[in-house]
């Protein structure tokens, strides 16, 4: 029996993927132990969507191998599929698998492989890639969460984004193929379903089989009524009447979107290839906020794009303070090889960037309180997902994304509950199990 351990870095597609891996390598015999411990082969998916990601990336592959020597290193995800030559630098001679995003349904069969040579290579053409992996999953080890891909790929080219060079574009997953995943993570016991890709909008645009992602979701909500469903991040234009519309008509379908805005300033959004305007993105917060009083909603932004001069920084700020945003994600703007943002002019000196992006955290902290204060003293349903060992509580999300924190019995953990939210206590809502 070989020991498999595999890590994840990046993105929710990302641990979707190396859940599948996961699932392949039990079905072939081998026993999965965590990265801290000794194996025989070393999954490592990795991101480089920004700059300290790719430096992360660098870093666990040389820990591992530096800790691991004689084990079989396979090294796979956006990373591995943009630098491959650095990829050879860093591993020399060691022996080493370069699985590129475009054949991660290759991956356990190469890393198994009774003969192969030191040094194996599937990388390949990304943007050539017509159709998505199949990548089927059986469990998340350790989560009450399931995350299902059902896109992979993106056709925006947004002027910062690395995303479409190494994911390559739109490809969606069959109907059929979807509905299958959703009935095994229903068979498992899942209660709560993330339904998550690249762009995850886009979905069926590219089948010829008539869906959408608004008839997938309708299908989904309806065909499996005891599963929350939760929609990752989708485009400012992609969240119309008929989203709202089904968000609204499912019980099961949670108020929760997280949407990036990226910048409010028009002219830096431009710059970005933005597709929409601060005007456009303020009545689609606004139309939420109508459909789903209390649903929570989140942004990305990106802060200190090249150009961003003091008043469109303060443009950001602004836009969203005077906005009933729940959560912000907020990043840093980082240089990305091929991308067109890279060989722009007036980029943002560091210093500067860090400020930006330190303010709008804080305000994003300050949405964060201000989101949950507004809900003490209401009942909500929480998915009860662990307990915490320092304090002994239960820990879970309400429909609407609020981290909730109560006494209970460990049995409550892996179902729904019903809790009154009593008081924020340094800044995490504590409750009260009310069944």
């Amino acid at each position: 029996m070989k020991k498999v351990a595999v890590a994840t870095l990046g993105c929710k597609v990302n641990q979707f993927e190396s859940a599948s891996f996961i699932s392949g390598f039990r079905e072939q015999g081998c026993e999965i132990v965590p990265v801290s411990q000794a194996a025989d082969i070393f999954v490592i998916n990795t991101c480089t969507v920004t700059g300290r990601a790719g430096q992360q990336s660098r870093q666990l592959i040389r820990k591992i191998m530096r800790n691991n020597p004689d084990a079989r290193l396979v090294v796979t995800g956006c990373y591995a599929q943009m630098a491959a030559e650095e990829l050879l630098d860093i591993v020399q001679d060691n022996p080493l698998a370069i699985v590129g995003n475009g054949n991660k349904h290759l991956l356990v069969e190469t890393a198994l492989a009774e003969k192969q040579p030191d040094m194996v290579m599937l990388t390949g053409k990304i943007s050539a890639k017509k159709e998505i992996c199949p990548l089927p999953v059986r469990r998340f080890s350790g989560r009450t969460r399931a995350y299902l891909r059902i896109q992979d790929g993106c056709n925006n080219f947004c002027t910062y984004c690395i995303v479409p060079y190494t994911r390559g574009r739109s490809r969606s997953l069959p109907i059929d193929q979807v509905l299958e995943q959703v009935r095994v993570f229903a068979d498992e016991g899942y209660l709560e379903l993330v339904i998550t890709g690249i762009n995850v909008g886009k979905y069926g645009l590219d089948l010829e089989e008539g869906e959408d992602i608004y008839s997938l979701l309708e299908t989904i909500c309806r065909d499996f009524p005891s599963i929350r469903i939760r929609l990752s991040s989708v485009e400012p234009t992609e969240v119309d009447d008929q989203l709202l519309e089904l968000m609204t008509g499912h019980e099961n379908f949670m108020p929760h979107l997280h949407i990036p805005l990226q910048s409010g300033d028009d002219g830096v959004l431009v710059g970005m290839n933005r597709r929409y305007t601060t005007e456009t993105f303020v009545r689609v917060i606004q139309k939420i906020r109508t459909a789903l009083p209390h649903g929570a909603i989140g942004c990305d932004i990106l802060g200190g794009f090249p150009g961003e001069d003091e008043q469109a920084a303060e443009n950001t700020f602004r836009l969203i303070e005077g906005l009933p945003i729940s959560y912000l994600h907020v990043f840093p703007y980082s240089k990305r090889p091929r991308t067109l943002a890279a060989e722009f002019k007036n980029q943002i000196p560091g210093p500067v960037k860090g400020e930006r992006v330190d303010r709008l955290r804080e305000l994003g902290q300050r949405k964060r309180q201000e989101f949950y204060k507004c809900h003490t003293g209401t009942e909500q349903n929480i998915l009860v997902e662990r307990k915490i060992k320092k304090t002994g509580l239960l820990q879970g999300f309400s429909e609407n994304y609020i981290p909730v924190h109560f006494r209970g019995p460990a049995g409550c953990i892996r179902t729904v509950v019903r809790v009154r939210i009593d008081r924020i206590e340094d800044g995490e809502p504590q409750a009260t199990l009310l069944e």
